[in-house]
C-alpha cells in the first residue's frame, strides 16, 4: 500500500509535454520516489497533456519503464507501482487551443468535487522552449491562473535565449501569474551538495570569518562533463555552453559562494542576497571580452580508452558549427567582501572527467618562517566543495611529515556524504517538486535574478556574434579544454584538478 503525507493538501500535477523525455526520465521517477518516501498528498492526480494519441494505460507503461530505469530506490516492491499508477491520467490536446485548457479546468473541478476539497494546481511546462510563452497565455484565458494561493506554474530552462527574449518571456508570465506563483526551475539548485553551501557557510562559525578578500586568494567554479551533446545536438547547436550552463548553473553557484549572510531562511531574503551578488559583478566591457572570456569546441579524441568523435560530427550539429562547447571566464565581485578576488568559472563537454566543484583557494601565509628545505612540497590551503559526481568537502592544509626533520607536506581532511549519512541523496527533481508542492520558492529563480544574469553576459554574446572563432575545434576530447583557458589566470593561480572522494570500495565498483 502506498503511503502518503496527510499534511499536504490535495494537488493536481499537470505536465505539459507529459509524453516526452523529461517526464519519462526525470519527473515520473521523481514523483514516484516522493510517493515511496511518504511525500505525496493523500489525494493527488498527475495529468499528462500532449499532442500524441495515447491511452492512460499506454502512458502508465511508458512511465513505468522510466521509473524502473531511473528511480533512486531501484526495484519496486509489491503493488507500489499499481498504487501510484492509478493517479496517472493522459489528456490529448493542442497546447495552442483553448479547449485543451478548459478541459483541464473541468477535470480539476471534477477532482475537487470527488475529494471534497480545494486542490492545488501545479502546471509544469516540460515542453520545447517555444511553448513557454504560449502556455501561460492560455492558462490565463481559461482562468486557471487566477487563484494565486492555489495555482503555480513551473518553467524549465532556458529562460530566454538572450536578455530581450528573457524579458519577453517574463512579461508573458507576469501578465498571467503573480511572481509568487512562478517557479523557474534549475535542477542544479536541487542537489544536496549545492544546498549544503548555505549550511556550510552560515551554520558553522569556523569558516564564515575567513570567507572574504583578506583570506581568500581566488575561487574556481568548475562544471565539467565527459559526455558530448548526446541526443541534444539540435538544441545545443542553437544554444552553446554559455547559454546552457553559465547563464544559469554557474551563476547560481557564484551567487551561493559570494552572497552575504541572510537575516532569515526566507525565500525572498535568500533570493535578494543572490541578486545583490549579480548586481555587484563587474560588467564585462565589450573591448575586454577576449581578455576575460575563453571559448572552445571539442574535436575528436579519447575518453576512458574509447575514441570519440568531434562536436561537428555529432547528430544534429552543423559540420561547420561555430557553437562553443567550452567556456571559461574571469569575474570580479566589486564589494567590500570580495574586492580584488578573481572568480574563475569554467564548463565544458568532452573534458577529462565529470566533475562539478567549487574550490576556495586561501592566501599563502604572510611570512614563511620554516627553512626552505622544510617546505619544498608546501601548497596554500584550499577548501573544495564537491557537488557531482563525488559529494562532499575536502580541506587541504599543511602538516609535519613524521621523522626527525621538519618537513611539511599537504594533507587532506575529507567529508563524504555517502559515508557520513549512509543514505542516497534524493534526486534534484524530487527536492524541487517537493518545494513546489509546499509553495517554497527558496531554490527557484526570480525575474530580476534571471535578467541580471543575462545582462551580465550580453556583452560576451554580442561580441561573439560579430567575431566568430577562427580556430574551432581548439581542444581534443578527453582534455581539460583549450590552452587559452590558462591565460585567464593570474600569475600563481591554477585550475585545480578535481578531488576524488569515492571510497576504495566505490572506486573498485566503478572500475569493474
Amino acid at each position: 500500500m502506498m503511503k502518503t503525507n496527510g499534511q499536504l493538501e490535495p494537488t493536481v500535477f499537470v505536465i505539459f509535454g507529459g509524453a516526452g523525455d523529461l517526464t519519462w526520465r526525470k519527473l515520473g521517477p521523481a514523483l514516484f520516489d516522493l510517493s515511496r518516501d511518504q511525500s505525496m498528498p493523500a489525494e493527488f492526480s498527475i495529468i499528462a497533456v500532449d499532442g500524441l494519441g495515447m491511452s492512460d494505460e499506454k502512458l502508465r507503461r511508458r512511465l513505468h519503464d522510466g521509473v524502473k530505469k531511473f528511480s533512486r530506490h531501484g526495484k519496486m516492491q509489491g503493488d507500489e507501482w499499481n498504487e501510484f499508477a492509478r493517479h496517472i491520467h493522459y489528456q490529448q490536446g493542442d497546447f495552442k487551443k483553448l479547449q485543451t485548457y478548459t478541459a483541464l479546468g473541468e477535470q480539476c473541478a471534477k477532482l475537487e468535487k470527488e475529494w471534497g476539497a480545494k486542490v492545488h494546481r501545479i502546471f509544469y511546462m516540460a515542453t520545447p522552449p517555444s511553448m513557454f510563452g504560449e502556455i501561460p497565455k492560455y492558462l490565463g484565458k481559461a482562468g486557471l491562473a487566477r487563484d494565486r494561493e492555489w495555482s503555480r506554474i513551473v518553467v524549465e530552462k532556458p529562460i530566454g535565449y538572450d536578455l530581450e527574449s528573457a524579458r519577453a518571456l517574463n512579461a508573458v508570465l507576469a501578465a498571467n501569474f503573480e511572481e509568487c506563483q512562478i517557479f523557474r526551475i534549475d535542477h542544479y539548485l536541487g542537489k544536496e551538495t549545492v544546498q549544503n553551501i548555505l549550511a556550510f557557510r552560515f551554520a558553522n562559525p569556523l569558516f564564515e570569518p575567513l570567507w572574504n578578500r583578506r583570506y581568500v586568494d581566488y575561487v574556481t567554479i568548475t562544471a565539467a562533463e565527459e559526455i558530448g551533446v548526446e541526443h541534444r545536438g539540435g538544441y545545443y547547436d542553437h544554444a552553446g555552453a554559455l547559454r546552457d550552463m553559465v547563464q544559469n548553473h554557474l551563476m547560481q553557484l557564484l551567487c551561493l559562494v559570494a552572497m552575504e549572510p541572510m537575516v532569515s531562511f526566507n525565500a525572498d531574503e535568500i533570493r535578494n542576497k543572490k541578486v545583490d551578488v549579480l548586481h555587484a559583478v563587474r560588467p564585462i566591457h565589450p573591448d575586454a571580452v577576449h581578455q576575460s572570456v575563453v571559448r572552445g569546441q571539442y574535436g575528436p579524441g579519447w575518453i576512458g580508452g574509447r575514441e570519440v568523435i568531434g562536436y561537428r560530427e555529432e547528430d544534429g550539429v552543423s559540420p561547420d558549427s561555430q557553437t562553443e562547447t567550452f567556456v571559461a571566464l574571469r569575474l570580479f565581485v566589486d564589494n567590500w567582501r570580495w574586492q580584488g578576488v578573481p572568480f574563475y568559472l569554467r564548463t565544458g563537454k568532452r573534458l577529462t572527467r565529470q566533475a562539478s566543484e567549487i574550490a576556495i583557494q586561501f592566501h599563502a601565509v604572510p611570512h614563511q618562517s620554516f627553512p626552505p628545505e622544510a617546505s619544498l612540497d608546501w601548497q596554500p590551503s584550499r577548501l573544495v566543495m564537491s557537488i557531482h559526481p563525488d559529494q562532499g568537502i575536502v580541506l587541504r592544509f599543511q602538516a609535519k611529515h613524521p621523522g626527525p626533520k621538519m618537513h611539511l607536506r599537504s594533507v587532506e581532511m575529507k567529508f563524504n556524504y555517502q559515508d557520513a549519512f549512509a543514505v542516497r541523496s534524493p534526486d534534484a527533481y524530487e527536492t524541487l517538486l517537493w518545494d513546489v508542492m509546499k509553495n517554497d520558492a527558496t531554490l527557484f529563480m526570480r525575474t530580476d535574478q534571471v535578467e541580471a544574469a543575462w545582462r551580465l553576459l550580453m556583452p560576451v554574446l554580442d561580441v561573439w556574434a560579430v567575431a566568430p572563432p577562427g580556430d574551432f575545434p581548439n581542444y581534443a576530447a578527453g582534455t581539460w579544454g583549450p590552452e587559452d583557458a590558462q591565460s585567464l589566470l593570474a600569475q600563481g593561480h591554477s585550475w585545480p584538478l578535481p578531488v576524488e572522494l569515492a571510497t576504495h570500495g566505490e572506486k573498485k565498483k566503478k572500475n569493474s
